[in-house]
């Protein structure tokens, strides 16, 4: 068993570093720029790493002598590995699609690092000791600029055969209405998205109009006779329940715990529960719709947590 796991989450404007102890409690965070340029950004993470082993006393778990502290890296990214090229793939910071970062980070660092996506990330931080800790199942959703989600069922991620499992963002918007025709493109280059109607940008765009993408004081603004802000979050909370409909019909999760900024809306876990009888097919839908235990850790904490505990 490692004394440390390092997590870090490699994000478009910074890199974050966490270590956990052996019982999981967090004893370093800290968090640097990330210069976006692909060889310095895997220069850093090298950097980092070093730096926070010295502080450790301690090296990586499969390069450690008889009485050496240890160590185990898992990073999360804004992206996956293809299972068929090593590449990353689907990663809005694009500068790392088509690279294998997984092989370069090993060949930097000289060791093993564990990649993976950072709402799996987040999925799993939050079944490990998050608000989703003893479920079995667990569906962690991030929803901010965009919009994605992790599995975890028995504390083990479920990537999938494609490493894509989770992606509700970039399914249709289930039982649609008339209304709400024409579909938005999404930048995936289909129409209907989910991630076009949930997304953090697309509720403040439908509140305050084209170009206004934030949700901030929106529900200050609806308990204050804003009628916009009301009806954006009539419409987001219906929609955001057929959505959680989806979800719970396919895979019957024992809790949803949902992520990132628009995960602060009050309103959502108010007014979400009671709409889903109508969609999911069961006589009374009891799904948990939960907030996030961890707030901004719970991505750097899940890439800490890629390591088991006897690795």
């Amino acid at each position: 068993m490692a004394d440390y796991r390092l997590g870090i989450d490699f994000g478009g404007t910074k890199i974050e570093i966490a270590v956990l102890d052996r019982d999981g409690q967090l004893v370093i965070r800290e968090r640097v720029p990330n210069p976006r340029i692909y060889e310095q950004s895997i220069g850093t993470v090298r950097d980092l790493v070093a730096s926070v082993e010295a502080r450790l006393g301690a090296v990586p778990h499969h390069h450690a002598q008889a009485g050496q502290k240890t160590t185990t890296l898992g990073i999360g990214i804004p992206g996956s590995i293809s299972p068929d090229t090593g590449l990353i793939k689907n990663a809005n910071s694009t500068w790392l699609n088509s690279k294998p970062f997984g092989v370069d980070l090993d060949a930097a660092l000289q060791r093993v690092v564990r990649v993976e996506n950072d709402a799996n990330c987040f999925a799993l931080s939050e079944a490990a000791d998050g608000a989703g800790a003893g479920a079995r199942t667990v569906f962690g959703v991030i929803i901010g600029t965009g919009m994605g989600a992790g599995i975890v069922c028995d504390g083990a991620l479920v990537p999938g055969r494609h490493h894509i499992a989770g992606e509700w963002g970039h399914v249709p918007l289930p039982w649609v209405k008339v209304e709400e025709f024409p579909m938005p493109k999404c930048f995936c280059g289909n129409e209907g998205c989910l991630e076009r109607f949930l997304c953090g940008p697309a509720l403040g765009e439908d509140w305050r109009g084209k170009g206004s993408h934030s949700t901030a004081g929106i529900e200050e603004a609806a308990r204050g006779g804003d009628v916009a802000a009301q009806a954006a979050l009539d419409r987001y909370v219906e929609r955001f329940a057929r959505a959680c409909a989806l979800a719970i019909n396919m895979l019957d999760p024992d809790v949803i715990v949902l992520g990132g900024g628009v995960s602060n809306i009050d309103t959502i876990y108010e007014r979400v529960p009671p709409l889903l009888d109508r969609h999911v097919v069961t006589p009374h839908c009891t799904t948990p719709i939960v907030r996030n235990r961890h707030g901004d850790s719970s991505g750097v904490r899940g890439a800490a947590w890629l390591w088991d505990v006897d690795a």
